[in-house]
Parts: structure tokens; C-alpha cells; sequence
């Protein structure tokens, strides 16, 4: 009786190449940090408003925006910015005064107070998810080079 060869032992299977392989990096990260480590609640219930607001107060810190200029780096309408930014002066976060350059328009500008809240919002979404935390020391290097080099500007 003769013995057939043993099977093949199949080859270690390798991550697809190109876009697959892209396309499940991406997955990832979006499961990372839109599902997982998405602080964007926390900020909400910290804060005591919605997450656009402290977006808004986040873009602020830099210096004073028109309106049109906080609609455009929120991406949202103008009659949805103009309702943010009333609120937010209602809170006491902003002033809004008269464009003396356009005086058709306003200028958004960031209180005190309103630099806090930004603070505050900011530590919340600065805090790593624990998943990051506890990878290896090599492993956050290779991590932190890769990132650096997907946001660096051209």
C-alpha cells in the first residue's frame, strides 16, 4: 500500500494588497474612533451642549470669524450659524459685533468663558481611547509615524 503525500499545508494566507488592504485600515479606524473612542458625547454631557457648539468654540480660540466664515469651517449654513452663535452669546461663550470692515456682517469672537469651555472640550477629545493605550511601545511608534505621515501637508 502505498502512502499518498500529506496534504499541502496551505500558505499563511497575506493581507490583500491595494485598496482591500486600504479599505480595512479605514475600517478600523473608523470603528476606532467613531464607535469606540468617539468623545464627541462626553464633550455634549460635559459641556452641557451640543457637540457642534464646542466645535465652534474650538474654531474661535484661533482668533475672531464673520459669520460666513464659521458657517464655512462648520460646514453649515449660514441661518443655522446665526442660531448656534445666538445661543452661544446667550451663554455668555461669544460676542457678535458689527464687521467694521463689511458692515453688513458680524464678527463672531470667543469670551473668556468661552475659552474654557474650548479647554475643556479639548482635554475630553485629546484623551486617547484605552485600546491605543495599551498597545506596545513599538507599535504607537509605527502608529504615530504612519499618522504623521497621512496628515502632514503637502
Amino acid at each position: 500500500m502505498t502512502e499518498s503525500p500529506p496534504p499541502e499545508s496551505p500558505l499563511p494566507e497575506s493581507p490583500p494588497a491595494g485598496p482591500d488592504l486600504a479599505a480595512r485600515a479605514w475600517q478600523n479606524l473608523r470603528i476606532l474612533l467613531h464607535e469606540r473612542g468617539d468623545r464627541r458625547r462626553e464633550v455634549a454631557a460635559a459641556t452641557g451642549m451640543s457637540f457642534t457648539r464646542t466645535r465652534a468654540l474650538r474654531r474661535l480660540v484661533a482668533g475672531p470669524l464673520t459669520l460666513g466664515e464659521l458657517a464655512e469651517v462648520l460646514l453649515t449654513d449660514r441661518p443655522y450659524t446665526s442660531l448656534l452663535v445666538d445661543d452661544l452669546v446667550e451663554r455668555g461663550l461669544v460676542e457678535r459685533t458689527t464687521n467694521h470692515a463689511d458692515r453688513r456682517s458680524k464678527i463672531v469672537t470667543i469670551t473668556e468663558a468661552g475659552r474654557e469651555v474650548a479647554a475643556r472640550a479639548q482635554r475630553i477629545l485629546g484623551t486617547p481611547p484605552p485600546e491605543l493605550r495599551e498597545l506596545p511601545p513599538e507599535d504607537l511608534a509605527a502608529l504615530d509615524r504612519i499618522a504623521a505621515r497621512l496628515v502632514a501637508e503637502e
